[in-house]
């Protein structure tokens, strides 16, 4: 055994502490279970995350980004943590026939999915088991999913073919079931997991009925199947993750090793500094030692840093703080290899968890992010994730812009830049203070990172000038039955400028959408890239469900238009970005105006709140709304006696966003399909749905209506009254 050990099992007093609960997506109930690999990896059925994402056990679809919330059972404390997916082996027939398995197939292989741990801070460890091969004679132990020490069954191996695993469970006391899937497969007598669950075999149903027939004799009985260790390593190997749970050897052609043992023998000549900084580099690596009395040598420790991605900078990270001057030497070294990775564990794991917990919409700009920040670098096509592109990155060696010493800021720290200045303040901050503190490892200077954060602030603002849509701005008043005055102006990114359009002629409801489809149109035919022209509806409180998005289609208050028949309706809502705007309420409270500011500045969180319940009243809302100051958009699914008052509460406490449903059924069908809506692209996805609403009006039966106030905007001129101010 060699000094270093690549993990460190344990025998658990408890065995069931290696059960970790797999939840379903909404709620907190578990849908399956899991079991540790590595202190960062969960091994698991891919049928158990199809089922906690709600899709079909079989979906062969790689999750890409989404995120599958675990519990971790320690011996002292239970916790919740988020993970994705880093590994994914679906299921496939096991006779080689194309399609994943059916009602007819009983067996399948593939299945596996391996999770890793986005957040592996402290509290609820579950202990990390040893692994054996499956045996036929095993007496195994199994628990469902929560993990409860009432829920084991105990089984026997019955038949083993190195692929899967034939179980069967004792006369009395638990049977292996439904939530018991993922769950590792106990074998009590060699205290190890040797598999894990992956089905069981159900008694006969009635064809007819699907109800269990009367038991028989004949019936098979607590007979459960899972997946032996040695197809999971085989699996695990051909699909490139056997590092997953074995140490490499050092490639003898690697160029960095002999230099490292030079480098590791001038630097770390007592046996006693081997000690302690190889114990510093095997905690931060996630190793374990085969002991600290005696130090390793330094063939062992030069081959961890060849084999280990992380172990380098690790090192580095290390002697930084103890002995800098050997950090530049060790930097270069490992630029020949092509094993080390730029970060150290603790810089990866705070860079992971700083992205992972941007905005989705924000996280999904990533690769626009490094196109702009790296035009010429050949980075990778065809990632499922936003991590494996980070990884990407950490492997390029520069921005090919270096100082007079020829140090380079690296590529990934260059996106991370770019990715900052888009960023809402607070991850902003956070992700510049990780680059500074890398730079300031890896030896670059700090003037070398602030011209790349030069660039990238001047490259947000440009995104931000170029990629604005064009806004028209329409003032809609009433001016008689079916008849209303319109005012318009448009606005390219310069500030809103009045059109010449007679601002005096009353109008119906047709005749105003022609005249602002033309000013749209003209907009949106001069910046075709920009997008499609928002339209903003200037309206007072009793015009906030006036129905101007569908004019078009309707003319005065839902009268139908008649067309020829070469007319196409031109139906406002449905070409074009719809929202309104209420000065009125918005104004009337200034003292709500700093709360405005403050939610608009955290878009980017999307924090959205939902009020459904009909008995809410002003008061409700007025409190929900003070508790929860960052809240940016609001849901109102109520019916319309109470949905005005709760709207109109909302606009005048400064939210930004609010929607609601003009129809007077129950539960919204637009307010369901739109709320998972990013914020940002609320107003195209309310178009998308009016849009379908026309197509399919069964299908798609709501009315939604989108107010939106920018507070960095600045409003039209108007004629308003004075703000007021209510005891």
């Amino acid at each position: 055994m060699g000094w270093f050990t690549k993990a460190d099992p344990s025998a658990a007093a408890d065995p069931r502490h290696c059960v970790v609960s797999v939840l379903e997506a909404a709620g907190s109930g578990s849908v399956g279970a899991a079991v540790l690999l590595t202190r960062d990896h969960l091994l698991t059925c891919a049928h158990v995350v199809n089922d906690a994402l709600g899709r079909g056990p079989f979906d062969l679809r790689h999750p890409g980004d989404d995120t599958i919330a675990v519990t971790l059972h320690g011996s002292a404390l239970t916790v919740r943590r988020d993970t994705r997916v880093a590994h994914w082996i679906p299921a496939r027939r096991r006779d080689g026939a194309p399609g994943v398995p059916g009602a007819e197939d009983h067996e399948w292989l593939g299945d596996l999915a391996v999770l890793r741990l986005l957040d592996t801070g402290p509290g609820g460890q579950a202990p990390l088991p040893q692994w054996l091969p499956m045996a036929v004679g095993q007496s195994l132990r199994a628990w469902h999913s929560t993990g409860h020490s009432h829920s084991f069954a105990d089984v026997r191996v019955k038949s083993c073919d190195e692929v899967i695993g034939y179980v069967d469970g004792d006369a009395t006391g638990m049977a292996i079931g439904p939530s018991y899937s993922g769950g590792p497969l106990w074998s009590v007598g060699d205290n190890a997991v040797v598999g894990i669950v992956a089905g069981h075999v159900m008694p006969p149903h009635d064809p007819s009925s699907g109800r269990p027939l009367p038991y028989s004799s004949q019936h098979i009985a607590r007979r459960s199947w899972g997946i032996p260790w040695q197809r999971i390593e085989a699996e695990l190997r051909a699909a490139g993750a056997a590092g997953l749970f074995e140490a490499p050897a050092p490639d003898p052609d690697d160029p960095a090793y002999e230099l490292l043992l030079d480098l590791l023998d001038r630097q770390m000549p007592a046996s006693g500094l081997r000690i302690e900084y190889a114990c510093a580099v095997a905690e931060l690596c996630g190793y374990g030692v085969h002991d600290t009395l005696s130090a390793p040598t330094t063939e062992e420790f030069a081959a961890l840093l060849v084999t280990e991605p992380r172990a380098l900078s690790a090192l580095t990270e290390v002697l930084r703080r103890r002995e800098p001057t050997a950090v530049p030497q060790l930097l270069a070294v490992g630029r020949v290899s092509p094993v080390p990775r730029l970060l150290s564990p603790r810089e990866h794991r705070k860079l992971t968890r700083y992205v992972d917990n941007l905005p989705a919409p924000l996280r999904a700009r990533l690769p626009e992010v490094t196109r702009a920040a790296l035009p010429l670098a050949a980075t990778g096509s065809g990632h499922h994730t936003v991590n494996e592109l980070l990884d990407d990155l950490e492997r390029l060696p520069g921005d090919s812009r270096g100082d007079a010493d020829g140090l380079r800021v690296p590529g990934l720290l260059r996106v991370v830049e770019y990715l900052a200045a888009i960023a809402p303040s607070a991850p902003q901050a956070s992700l510049r203070l990780w680059t500074v503190s890398v730079v300031d490892r890896l030896g670059i200077p700090t003037a070398s990172l602030m011209e790349r954060r030069t660039d990238a602030e001047e490259w947000a603002r440009a995104q931000r000038e170029r990629t604005a849509p064009a806004r028209v701005t329409a003032r809609v008043e009433r001016s008689g039955p079916g008849r209303y005055g319109l005012r318009v102006w448009c606005d390219e990114g310069a500030g809103p400028r009045q059109t010449s359009l007679d601002a005096q002629t009353p109008r119906s409801g047709a005749e105003a959408a022609r005249e602002l489809l033309k000013v749209l149109e003209s907009l949106y035919r001069a910046a075709p890239d920009r997008g499609r022209p928002v339209l903003e509806l200037l309206v007072d409180r009793d015009g906030l469900n006036l129905p101007v998005d569908e004019w078009g289609i309707t003319g005065t208050d839902g009268a139908p238009c008649a067309f020829a028949p070469d007319e196409l309706p031109g139906v406002l809502g449905a070409e074009f970005p719809v929202v309104i705007t209420c000065p009125e309420l918005l104004h009337r409270h200034e003292r709500f105006h700093p709360d405005w500011r403050h939610r608009w500045r955290l878009l980017d969180s999307d924090t959205l709140v939902t009020f459904d319940d009909p008995a809410q009243g002003r008061s409700e809302v007025y409190g929900a709304l003070l508790a929860d100051k960052d809240a940016v958009r609001v849901a109102v699914d109520v019916p319309p006696r109470s949905r005005d008052e709760i709207v109109q509460t909302c606009l005048m406490m400064g939210v930004p966003v609010v929607m609601w449903d003009r129809s007077p059924a129950g539960r919204s069908h637009a307010l369901a399909r739109l709320s998972p809506v990013p914020v940002h692209i609320l107003p195209e996805g309310t178009r998308a749905y009016r849009a379908m609403s026309l197509g399919s009006p069964g299908q798609y039966p709501g009315r939604p209506v989108l107010a939106w106030s920018d507070a960095d905007r600045s409003m039209p001129r108007l004629q308003l009254a004075e703000p007021q101010e209510n005891a």
